[in-house]
């Protein structure tokens, strides 16, 4: 077969699945279903093996879900690219090929938490049918012979061609306004609540606690530019309304908490820093928030543990899991809350409304589980939360580490007195030092800012003299236990990024 013969079919049916998938992409951001992209992404997270997010990291940082969104996208296209080739033979195989992608999608989009079967039925039903009733059109007419009578060519004029591009082309904008206007629908319901004041608050953070250094991190992340890691491809809608958190497992008496009744107990205001174990040295998976909740060994001591339940799960809505030792509460993670509030704020939906979980000290992967709806006690030896299995480590907790904000790395700077300034954090333990270092010269002490607390990361900022020429300027930190930072790099998996980060700048 050669290609010559069958491109134009190939391109037709190309056009006629992009159409489908803007079409599914715009009808489930106006009926508030579960996007038939981002589902397939999910189920493909979800079967992820061991080393593939590692992978992907890798490979594309920070827009690896994108990355993995635009597969999904570009699979979808070289489906109907193949039921295109099938009309070739029989247009009713093509036919029946939209239909099985309509059920395929529908058993897919099912999976979701918030699936509910009208609006996913009319999603994949118009996906499917305007792909369907388009191929038609997109497709060459009925093969003719030509003067060799070996060959078969497609009576193709322009307008099936012109026909694909403008398919290909709607298909691509229907999926982006869809997508644009699943972003801007307001994805958190106001609570059924006044959230009452906290019973034990922080004052503002003293002058001495944020350095005056243009480009530096700010000492509390704004909620907008606070990172996000999760596996969920699209932020849950969710109402607090009637959400629950079921306790139970290994505790004396199971309980089920409402929104309302969390609410109403003792709420304490805590600056933590978290970070994500994916982090590479130097990266942005990092932040600090102040974060308002209810302590969550006061829930835990209402249940009441039982002897030998040595591990507590936090599961989201959607059946994601962290776990992380129990005995973690009885020293630096006595203040893990169940957390309402965000930088005073109602939690963000992209970061776990309507509650979620903050563990002082531990990586997110093992503690801080979003959109918490149940919290389990059982044996660590028992159970393997969501990213053990895929070869992260069990207990992790969030190493010293230290990054450099200002200059960023290639910078060209003049000769002469230069303002070296970044963060550092070890949270629970706190930062003790911070040195700098240019090229192999001394280690130079740097300036901290006060700390907000031992589980906070601090500012930290430092004047080293540069000549002209090519410079490389490194950054460590000691720990308030007088531990200092691993100087080793190591990747992220399994348990978090070694190494002193450093930047190339050039001066002159």
């Amino acid at each position: 077969m050669r290609l010559r013969a069958v491109w134009p079919w190939l391109i037709g049916g190309a056009g006629a699945a992009a159409l489908a998938i803007g079409v599914g992409e715009l009808a489930a951001a106006l009926l508030n279903a579960p996007s038939i992209v981002a589902s397939i992404g999910e189920l493909i997270i979800s079967l992820q093996p061991p080393g593939a997010k590692d992978l992907m990291v890798a490979l594309f940082g920070d827009a690896d879900k994108l990355a993995l969104e635009v597969g999904v996208l570009l699979g979808g296209l070289l489906v109907g690219a193949l039921l295109g080739l099938a009309a070739r033979r029989d247009m009713r195989l093509a036919t029946l090929g939209f239909g099985v992608f309509g059920i395929v999608a529908y058993l897919v989009v099912a999976r979701d938490p918030l699936f509910e079967p009208l609006p996913a039925a009319i999603t994949v039903v118009l996906a499917a049918t305007s792909g369907a009733l388009a191929l038609p059109y997109l497709l060459p007419g009925q093969p003719r012979r030509t003067a060799a009578a070996t060959e078969v060519a497609p009576t193709l004029g322009r307008r099936p061609l012109l026909l694909s591009g403008a398919a290909l082309g709607a298909g691509a904008l229907l999926t982006g306004v869809g997508r644009s206007l699943t972003a801007q629908v307001p994805a958190v319901a106001a609570p059924p609540i006044t959230i009452p004041p906290a019973s034990e608050t922080l004052p503002p953070p003293a002058a001495g606690a944020s350095l005056d250094v243009p480009e530096l991190t700010p000492i509390i992340v704004p909620n907008e530019d606070f990172y996000r890691i999760d596996t969920r491809l699209s932020i849950p809608r969710l109402t607090a309304d009637d959400w629950t958190v079921r306790v139970h497992g290994m505790v004396d008496r199971e309980l089920t908490l409402s929104y309302a009744q969390l609410a109403q107990m003792p709420l304490i205001e805590r600056y933590v820093t978290i970070a994500c174990v994916s982090n590479e040295v130097g990266g942005y998976l990092v932040g600090n928030a102040k974060w308002t909740g209810v302590r969550l060994a006061e829930v835990l001591q209402a249940a009441g543990v039982q002897a030998g339940a040595t591990q507590i799960v936090g599961r989201s809505f959607d059946g994601w899991t962290a776990g992380f030792p129990t005995a973690h509460l009885a020293g630096a993670g006595a203040d893990a809350l169940i957390a309402l509030k965000m930088n005073d704020e109602v939690l963000p939906a992209s970061h776990g409304f309507p509650l979620r979980l903050i563990v002082p000290g531990l990586y997110g992967y093992v503690s801080a589980a979003k959109w918490l709806s149940e919290i389990e006690l059982n044996r660590l030896e028992d159970y393997d939360a969501y990213w053990v299995p895929l070869g992260w480590a069990k207990e992790a907790p969030i190493l010293t580490q230290s990054r450099i904000d200002v200059p960023r790395n290639g910078s060209r700077l003049s000769p002469g007195a230069v303002v070296v300034a970044g963060v550092a954090w070890a949270p629970t333990r706190g930062i003790g030092a911070v040195e700098v270092q240019a090229d192999d010269g001394p280690w130079t002490p740097a300036q901290l800012s006060q700390p907000l607390s031992t589980a906070a990361w601090v500012q930290w900022q430092a004047s080293v003299d540069l000549g002209a020429g090519s410079h490389t300027l490194r950054v460590r930190a000691t720990d308030g236990s007088g531990a200092l930072q691993e100087e080793r790099r190591t990747p992220p998996a399994p348990d978090g990024a070694r190494g002193w980060h450093a930047v190339q700048v050039s001066v002159g």
